[in-house]
């Protein structure tokens, strides 16, 4: 039944206000993030693994210096990147990046715009000559629904844990002088997180939708908020409409998963604090 109706054999589930994974319509999977440290990349200035449910995605951030463009002297420069490899899931081809994932890396680059979590005058080292450019690859390793929540959660992580290194001119030479032993932590101005949902038959809300969910949906919609309670972003790509009251219903909810996303962040990085 599963296979041949699979939209009648999920209503009958939401009917009874469940999923078929057993989880209420308003229960996330399980989430877990391990940072830094505790081997994701050791090549990468920060990394982060996260984990919701089956869908695994790896963040790695390399830092690079680089001459500030003509028109913004004072700032650096934020490069995001989603990678989607067939590896992750069967939807998705080898080659270049695909709808989806050129989509998750604009709806990424425009988070950390809207969001200001960093700013990118903190990226310059000197005015016109010098600034920081933050690689920010985000890889997607198992495919199984809401990516744009993961990849989020991997950006905030991965750049939680870059420490730069510090870079003075020299007057007499004008060359960059690289001191590898003093680093400083990335200033992480605000924090945003998102919060996806899918839309049943165009009235029924469900959050973090697996992959099978996405397919039988009408619509999904994200919600990126920060630790104010701000509205940083609503990603709508097209699908059912939204009342008001359950676009509010929307915010209000990812206000709640935005406090439990930051309180994992917060002491899986004071776990791996030196001593």
């Amino acid at each position: 039944f599963r296979t041949v109706e699979p939209l009648e054999y999920y209503r009958r589930f939401l009917k009874e206000n469940c999923r078929p994974d057993g989880r209420e319509l308003g229960e996330f999977r399980a989430t877990t993030v391990n940072i830094g440290n505790t081997g994701s990349i050791t090549t990468a200035d920060g990394s982060a693994l996260v984990k919701l449910g089956n869908t695994t995605v790896i963040c790695g951030v390399k830092a690079e210096l680089a001459a500030p463009a003509a028109d913004s002297a004072n700032k650096g420069y934020i490069v995001p990147n989603v990678e989607l490899p067939s590896l992750c899931s069967e939807r998705f081809r080898s080659g270049p990046p695909g709808e989806e994932a050129q989509a998750a890396s604009q709806f990424i680059a425009d988070v950390i715009e809207n969001s200001q979590m960093i700013v990118k005058e903190d990226l310059c080292i000197a005015n016109g000559k010098l600034a920081w450019v933050l690689y920010c690859d985000i890889i997607c390793l198992d495919y199984d629904g809401n990516l744009l929540d993961a990849s989020v959660f991997a950006l905030l992580s991965a750049l939680k844990n870059v420490q730069l290194p510090s870079v003075i001119i020299n007057e007499e030479t004008g060359l960059s002088e690289v001191n590898l032993k003093q680093k400083t932590p990335l200033i992480i101005r605000k924090h945003p997180v998102a919060t996806s949902f899918a839309v049943f038959d165009d009235t029924l809300l469900i959050v973090d939708p697996t992959a099978e969910e996405e397919d039988l949906a009408t619509g999904t919609v994200t919600i990126v908020t920060d630790e104010e309670g701000r509205l940083c972003s609503v990603h709508k790509p097209g699908g059912s409409p939204l009342t008001g009251a359950k676009l509010q219903d929307c915010i209000t909810r990812a206000i709640t998963r935005h406090k439990e996303v930051k309180k994992l962040i917060d002491k899986v990085i004071k776990s791996i604090m030196p001593k």
